[in-house]
């Protein structure tokens, strides 16, 4: 007899595992396909898409006209092409969320790795973000645009002058969230087998924190980071919705709404279109992030 030969599969990657999961939730993959073709047509839309030069007396006449197609989504006031100032918009609301993101996920992260591990930092840094918590964002906005915007114009711009403003204020104003995960995290991770191995064998806590504690809490980063894309893309809107974001030439998906407002009841595409783009941007980033974290769960991955 010979004896049968066990073929052993080799197993998956986990970066193979999660995108097997990932795949699986439905709207994720709406999310993702919604945002992908976003971010695509703000990008390489306006390489696409070159609206005609219209002199002054032309583009008064052709003002606030309806879609058609030598202007598929309309003008506005001053007779602007509409599809060209929607990429255009695009282009600068998806930036202030991926950037103010990025500040808000870097400051939360750090924070809540400080105050997880070290436990005389956790007391003077949890009660920071309980008063940061507790303080009202919207005014705080407000009163932050009002001080430094034209101070932070006169050096830079008035358009990257905003644009830092803008998103500088909604970083350091939305990491909260991420620090209370990332010290949840770093509290459980601190007390697991290689962590106290590493400590007893003299590791600084600099080598532990990023060779056994940073690589652990990147899924609840990576998931918290999506929801933060949504609420500065909806935060800045409503500060441009407000009349107090960027300047009017230098246009977002929420200074669109502001700009229509008054034209809503005659001309309602004037803020349907920003409107329906702020939505899907929004609900494919949130589904997303539903997605991440029923895919970087491995309870969930592993059934």
């Amino acid at each position: 007899m010979t004896d049968a030969t066990v073929v052993m599969e080799k197993p998956a990657s986990q970066g193979k595992a999660i995108w097997q999961q990932f795949r699986t939730h439905k709207g994720a993959l709406f999310g993702l396909i919604v945002l992908g073709i976003l971010i695509v047509s703000v990008v390489i839309g306006p390489f696409l898409w070159v609206p005609e030069k219209l002199r002054v007396a032309e583009a008064i006449m052709l003002k606030n006209q309806g879609p058609s197609l030598r202007f598929p989504l309309g003008t506005d006031q001053l007779g602007r092409d509409m599809l060209s100032r929607m990429m255009a918009a695009g282009k600068v609301s998806l930036a202030v969320g991926f950037v103010a993101m990025f500040i808000a996920m870097t400051v939360g992260t750090t924070i809540g790795i400080l105050a997880g591990y070290f436990k005389r930092l956790d007391g003077p840094l949890m009660r920071l973000t309980d008063m940061f918590l507790a303080l009202p964002l919207i005014p705080l906005l407000l009163v932050m645009v009002m001080l430094f915007r034209d101070r932070i114009a006169s050096i830079i711009g008035p358009e990257m002058g905003a644009f830092a403003l803008i998103v500088f204020a909604i970083g350091v104003t939305s990491w909260m969230q991420a620090a209370r995960i990332v010290r949840g995290e770093v509290l459980a991770l601190k007390e697991r087998e290689y962590v106290l191995a590493a400590r007893s064998i003299g590791a600084i806590p600099r080598r532990i924190i990023f060779r056994h504690i940073l690589p652990n809490v990147v899924s609840p980063v990576m998931v918290a980071a999506t929801l933060g894309i949504a609420d500065a893309i909806i935060t800045e809107s409503v500060l441009s919705f407000l009349g107090l974001g960027f300047p009017p030439d230098f246009p977002t998906w929420g200074r669109l709404l502001f700009d229509g407002l008054s034209y809503m009841q005659i001309y309602p595409e004037r803020v349907i279109w920003p409107g329906i783009a702020i939505s899907l941007t929004v609900l494919s980033v949130n589904y997303i992030g539903d997605g991440l974290r029923d895919a970087l769960d491995p309870r969930i991955r592993g059934r």
